[in-house]
């Protein structure tokens, strides 16, 4: 019950951006420019804040080894059964990334709601370090039927960009002057709030997806939210992480699937209305699982 309040705010978010985009006659436009303005602006100015005011340490190489781990295993689940459905290739590669892909806006608010800035430093590193991993299956697997590169994709990706701008600035023992400083936290402020109304607004779950498609898409779910985050609080309890870096390993590997993947889908002639299907599943789904498994960080422990 306290995982469940605890979350309940950013979860309230997300609903009301839901509401608002069905409510209110603001159209594709505006919530398309809100998430721009979040993705490009906002959520990088969070990161570059809150690292830029955390020491780093080789401490954090257990998190990005547990994170990558877990990225691992959800992989190799949703490749063992590419067989058993009978899915076009195109079709099992566009959906084969809602497995482990991640959505960045959630996994920020929750690690900042647990531990504050320095739950945003650790997730903001984690994040970006996995940023290149994901584009590296999700555009593989899709590679055959688009140009995008990876490389391509991670150039234009902003999170992946203030991680490694951050990371530079921090290493380097560079300040952060006063006005600046504010100038960000302003930023950093609204970044949470409207990515959270954004993700509510993205939710779609209309559409057809067939009967094999269903089963499918139950599969990728369940790798997602389920086996994913398990194999994370293993590799973590193996690892020694504890506090602050078990719980946004595990936050991480139960995040719901990154709108991303849609867009990387219709970029590249793939099935973008199941991989919309299937991101709107898991986020609804998401507020249900992310709070048990944060729950059972006191049984488990």
């Amino acid at each position: 019950m306290n995982a469940v309040l605890t979350l309940l705010p950013d979860f309230a978010l997300i609903l009301l951006g839901l509401a608002l985009r069905r409510w209110m006659a603001l159209g594709d436009h505006f919530w398309t420019g809100v998430e721009k303005l979040v993705y490009f602006v906002l959520f990088p100015a969070l990161l570059f804040n809150a690292m830029t005011k955390t020491p780093l340490t080789f401490s954090a190489v257990p998190l990005l080894a547990t994170g990558a781990a877990a990225m691992a295993g959800a992989m190799l689940l949703a490749m063992l059964v590419r067989p058993l459905f009978s899915l076009t290739p195109v079709s099992f590669a566009s959906q084969f990334q809602c497995a482990f892909r991640f959505n960045s806006y959630i996994g920020l608010a929750v690690a900042a709601k647990l531990h504050g800035a320095a739950g945003i430093a650790a997730m903001g590193l984690l994040v970006g370090s996995m940023v290149p991993l994901a584009n590296l299956a999700a555009v593989g697997m899709l590679a055959r039927h688009g140009e995008t590169t990876v490389w391509r994709e991670l150039a234009k990706n902003p999170l992946f960009l203030a991680t490694l701008v951050s990371l530079a600035w921090n290493l380097g023992g560079l300040p952060v002057p006063a006005p600046f400083g504010q100038f960000l936290g302003r930023l950093a402020e609204a970044a949470i709030a409207l990515g959270l109304l954004a993700v509510g607004a993205a939710l779609k779950l209309r559409g057809a997806i067939g009967r094999e498609g269903r089963v499918a898409a139950g599969y990728f779910l369940a790798v997602k939210l389920l086996a994913m985050p398990l194999i994370a609080w293993l590799v973590a309890r193996q690892a020694g992480l504890g506090g602050v870096h078990f719980d946004v390993a595990l936050v991480f590997a139960a995040l719901p699937t990154a709108s991303s993947a849609y867009i990387l889908a219709q970029r590249m002639g793939g099935d973008g209305a199941r991989v919309a299907w299937l991101i709107s599943a898991s986020t609804l789904m998401g507020m249900v699982t992310l709070p048990l498994w944060l729950a059972t960080r006191a049984f488990l422990a």
